[in-house]
């Protein structure tokens, strides 16, 4: 149960990720920087939720 507790989470941060990348990028002046940052951190999340559905079966 701990692992469905745990997908839910990260599913919720991938998500927040994916509205802050789409925030930033909307600003004509947004910062490279920052997006690659958020973007690594999203990618992260969802190799972490791969690992986590696949251990789960």
């Amino acid at each position: 149960m701990a692992t469905a507790v745990n997908v839910k989470e990260l599913s919720d941060k991938h998500q927040k990720l994916q509205e802050l990348i789409e925030t930033e990028m909307a600003h004509s002046a947004w910062d490279e920087m920052r997006v690659a940052a958020l973007k690594k951190e999203k990618l992260r999340l969802k190799d972490e939720l791969e690992r986590l559905r696949a251990t789960s079966h």
